[in-house]
């Protein structure tokens, strides 16, 4: 129970004078569930993300940075002495889709919004994280999520299921397996 009003102190002890305004406030979900093939630490990550986001869409932003630099350094062994270069090294990889790789760059822009006071050059006004720009941040993070860790693992399944039918049969396994 959430209560705000007038506070007394009577012998070092505060106390709640006046009530002015008193609610029930229940935990707050992210309404999502994140694929399992994504490993545990990654998934409270992004759910910090989507939790501070009503709060502060700065914060998220800046969480959404961070997860996205741990990704690089330990999933996708991309190390480089800023961000920055680390992103240019992700866009730059044949691998990466082009819709992933472009929404990676935003990760870039909006996290600085966040973590760094930068300032429009025509107005002199410090630019900050607007509407919609963390949930964005949000999606690609999961996007990316999906490209590290569960779109492999979806493939080798199939791969193993198809493997096996082959052997039933007498054949080779597919190439590359």
């Amino acid at each position: 129970m959430y209560r705000e009003g007038e506070v007394s102190e009577l012998s070092g002890e505060c106390r709640l004078r006046k009530i002015k305004e008193e609610k029930a406030i229940y935990p707050q979900s992210t309404g999502k569930l994140l694929p399992e093939e994504i490993p545990q630490e990654y998934r409270e990550e992004l759910k910090e993300a989507y939790l501070v986001l009503p709060l502060s869409p700065k914060a998220s932003a800046a969480l959404s940075r961070r997860l996205l630099q741990k990704i690089f350094h330990l999933e996708l062994k991309i190390k480089k002495r800023n961000l920055s270069d680390e992103i240019d090294v992700f866009i730059a990889s044949s691998d990466v889709p082009t819709y992933l790789s472009e929404a990676v760059d935003a990760i870039r822009t909006v996290g600085n919004f966040a973590a760094h006071p930068l300032k429009n050059s025509h107005s002199g006004e410090i630019v900050d994280v607007e509407d919609g720009e963390s949930e964005w941040l949000i999606e690609v993070l999961e996007a990316l999520l999906d490209y590290v860790f569960v779109q492999p693992r979806k493939l080798k399944a199939r791969k193993d299921k198809l493997n096996e039918k082959l052997e039933q049969m007498g054949k080779p396994p597919l190439k590359g397996s």
